[in-house]
């Protein structure tokens, strides 16, 4: 690392983006991943729609329980 940087020309909110969301990235055991990746594919649907329906379905199993 540099022991000075020089931001005199830097601009505020050059990257901002007014409506922009942030999907912070999910890791999965590779056990847990090539098992959902298998369903997926069996399904002919992407792992990411399995994996949206999958975490419905346990959020609708955990709000029944309460």
């Amino acid at each position: 690392m540099k022991d000075e940087y020089d931001f005199s020309t830097a601009k505020r909110g050059k990257f901002f983006r007014v409506g922009a969301h942030f999907a912070p990235p999910i890791h999965l055991d590779p056990d847990v991943f090539d098992y959902l990746s298998k369903q997926a594919s069996a399904q002919g649907v992407s792992r990411s729609s399995l994996v949206n329906a999958v975490l419905k379905t346990g959020i609708g199993l955990i709000d029944a329980g309460k």
